[in-house]
């Protein structure tokens, strides 16, 4: 009788496995719209592809699957939110990746911001790693700014530094910044709650993964950010001093290749230029 049961609990083990496993299969194609106050005289929106966490260990989207999954949509200009891989044998996987963004032909270009995990390499291959990004098309940004003109409007991409390797510095990330709308990439959310002197009026992020195991509560996520764990701050779009932000779910993920309660993420934004009054979020599968 206890083989018969010991049986069946391995039985049962193992279907919920495989059914958590599959869930690294099927990707969401999350929509957000933010609209302006001023809607009839806003210009037209700046359309921005997020993709955080690809985790090149752990990833179940081959790059054509990616293609195809964004190969209709209008993108502007794609924002990547670190953890590309843990291992310098990942790197030549990256690069399929790149060439797929490439083709989608996103007007203003390429912009990628570092995370924890990709600083788990040496520096000699961190170095290559941010070699190949840059060879292919990928202007990264280590707390350090860009800008670009949208329709005659001034925007300041800020791409700060991880957080949670202690390596995000504001004052070096806003640094240059001109008046205009301020779009912040980074990591690790958590550093939002150390923004109230630093004007932005969107940040993209990621690191959480949703949760990625989120049974019942994700309780790991305590030790990345347990303040935004108590505030309920674990992916979506969120504000924090009326400052929107967004946390992906993330592509790939990390330890074990499964998702309990989260889906693997691809996010569209669809921002006005102007300034923001309330959200609209969309979903597709």
């Amino acid at each position: 009788m206890k083989l018969i049961l010991l049986i069946m609990l391995c039985s049962v083990l193992m279907l919920l496995f495989y059914r958590a496993y599959k869930n690294t299969q099927k990707v969401a194609l999350n929509k957000i719209r933010l609209s302006a106050i001023d809607s009839e005289h806003t210009t037209s929106p700046l359309n921005i592809l997020q993709i955080s966490d690809m985790h090149l260990e752990k990833i179940s989207i081959s790059p054509e699957q990616l293609y195809e999954k964004l190969a209709g949509e209008k993108i502007d200009l794609i924002a990547l939110t670190g953890d590309f891989l843990d291992k310098k044998r990942s790197i030549p996987r990256l690069i399929p990746y790149l060439n797929v963004l490439n083709r989608l032909n996103a007007k203003y270009g390429i912009y990628a911001v570092f995370g924890n995990h990709d600083y788990h390499l040496r520096q000699t291959d961190f170095e290559l790693l941010r070699k190949v990004m840059e060879e292919h098309g990928c202007k990264t940004l280590q707390n350090e700014l860009e800008t670009i003109m949208v329709e005659g409007k001034l925007v300041n991409i800020i791409g700060i530094d991880d957080y949670h390797t202690k390596r995000s510095d504001l004052k070096a990330s806003f640094t240059g910044i001109k008046e205009g709308y301020n779009l912040v990439l980074t990591h690790d959310p958590n550093i939002v709650l150390n923004m109230k002197d630093y004007s932005f009026d969107y940040l993209l992020s990621g690191h959480f993964h949703g949760g990625q195991i989120y049974w019942p509560k994700p309780y790991h996520l305590a030790k990345l950010g347990r303040a935004m764990m108590r505030k309920d701050m674990i992916k979506g779009l969120h504000y924090y001093d009326e400052k929107p932000f967004y946390i992906s779910e993330g592509l790939g993920q990390t330890s074990i290749n499964i998702r309990v309660g989260s889906r693997p993420e691809i996010t569209l934004h669809e921002l006005s230029l102007n300034s923001i009054e309330k959200e609209e979020t969309l979903t597709a599968v």
